[in-house]
């Protein structure tokens, strides 16, 4: 599955975007949530705080118990604001 990194999200973390393979304990939003971070520090520090990251998963806006499982694209990026 390719993880696809936007604004600050992607500066942290330092790639646009990946291709990999989620370990079989990851099903959901959340699990990815949780699992990311422990993947390096440049993850922890983008992901330091999950609650304010939205995930779209196949170009769809997900919610933490959305099923990743056959997903074939995640993007994860800041609230978005405007004005």
């Amino acid at each position: 599955m390719k993880l696809i990194y936007f604004s600050w999200v992607k500066d942290r973390i330092g790639m646009a975007e990946e291709a990999i393979d989620l370990p079989d304990s990851v099903k959901t939003v959340a699990d990815l949530l949780a699992w990311l971070p422990g993947r390096g520090e440049n993850f922890a520090n983008a992901l330091a705080d999950p609650a304010i990251i939205r995930v779209a998963v196949d170009q769809e806006y997900a919610t933490p118990d959305t099923d990743v499982t056959k997903a074939t694209e995640i993007a994860l990026f800041p609230p978005v604001t405007g004005g």
